[in-house]
């Protein structure tokens, strides 16, 4: 899904698209289900599925409803089905997958929250951040509701989980003190631990307060985990903006956002930040998602310099610098 180059509410669409990595060629697919495409969705791969939770669609008044849809993809049959409807609709949620089964939804803009008149774009859809973290079980098909985010409540964040441990930072809040652009860059970074225990109960989150990462706080960073170097698992964050945006790219400050060039991890093992690359070739912003190979980080799509929508798949070498 996503939206195209144009970035006009009728550019967003519901086309899917498969990656072969052995030919470096693309196919299309089955489109997503639903009357409209979306934007913001967040997506996890598990057991040769792809559970894709939410996003919201925009009309041609500019209007913006999240969505409580969970549908899941199966490729070798190029299908789709319905999962149970994510309790609180979200879009621009931080989604992270525990022990090959759970996948927690974290935080994200919700139009079914008590707000102010206005949602994260130009409409009339009322909506706010929201604290929920909402955890599917994927061989139930149920939903648990976690311990809240502790932090300010925010959207378009970043994040992911391994092991047993959650983090996610920075993304946009809402300015509630009436002068300036509505919505400001969040600073704030957030470990949780999640009880490893097979007794235990998962919905039980331990939330800690991290010391800022490197570099500005930002909205939209890709960010993913995986273990590149056997000594330590990384969740890794690239590109992004300072600048929170709507989905033209355009600042709510009025000035264009432009994507930061900075890659950085924090190590699971050391509970460090590490500074990946400062000058990340070709940089881009407006994600959710990467992929972690053995070797690289992969980032499909987003917006580059000039808030130009981007065909093009970059591949980042990770160069360590704690």
């Amino acid at each position: 899904m996503g939206i195209g180059p144009k970035k006009t509410w009728d550019a967003i669409t519901t086309s899917a698209y498969e990656l072969d990595p052995a030919t470096g060629k693309w196919r299309e697919r089955r489109a997503v289900p639903g009357v409209a495409g979306r934007l913001a969705a967040s997506a996890v791969a598990l057991h040769d599925q792809v559970f894709i939770f939410g996003g919201y669609v925009v009309d041609a008044q500019g209007g913006e409803n999240t969505v409580s849809d969970l549908n899941v993809f199966i490729p070798i049959e190029n299908r789709y089905y319905r999962g149970q409807d994510i309790p609180v609709p979200v879009a621009d949620a931080v989604v992270g997958l525990y022990r090959d089964r759970y996948i927690f939804l974290i935080g994200g803009w919700s139009s079914a929250a008590p707000g102010s008149p206005h949602g994260p774009g130009t409409g009339s859809t009322k909506g706010d951040a929201v604290s929920n973290v909402q955890v599917y079980d994927t061989v139930k098909d149920t939903w648990m509701q976690a311990t809240p985010i502790p932090g300010t409540p925010v959207f378009g964040h970043a994040g992911a989980i391994i092991g047993n441990t959650i983090v996610y930072v920075d993304g946009a809040y809402k300015n509630r003190g009436g002068i300036g652009p509505r919505y400001l860059a969040s600073n704030e970074c957030w470990m949780g631990e999640i009880p490893n225990s097979r007794k235990a109960d998962i919905t039980k989150i331990k939330w800690t307060r991290l010391l800022a990462h490197p570099g500005n706080a930002r909205y939209r960073i890709a960010a993913g985990a995986g273990p590149v170097e056997k000594r330590a698992g990384r969740i890794y964050f690239s590109g992004g903006t300072d600048t929170p945006y709507n989905y033209d790219g355009v600042g709510y400050d009025g000035h264009p956002a432009e994507p930061s060039p900075l890659t950085f991890a924090f190590n699971d093992y050391t509970g460090e930040w590490e500074t990946i690359d400062q000058d990340t070739p070709e940089p881009t912003m407006d994600h959710r998602g990467l992929l972690v190979t053995r070797h690289d980080l992969v980032i499909v799509g987003g917006m580059e310099k000039g808030q130009q929508v981007t065909a093009k798949v970059t591949v980042v070498q990770p160069r360590f610098k704690p």
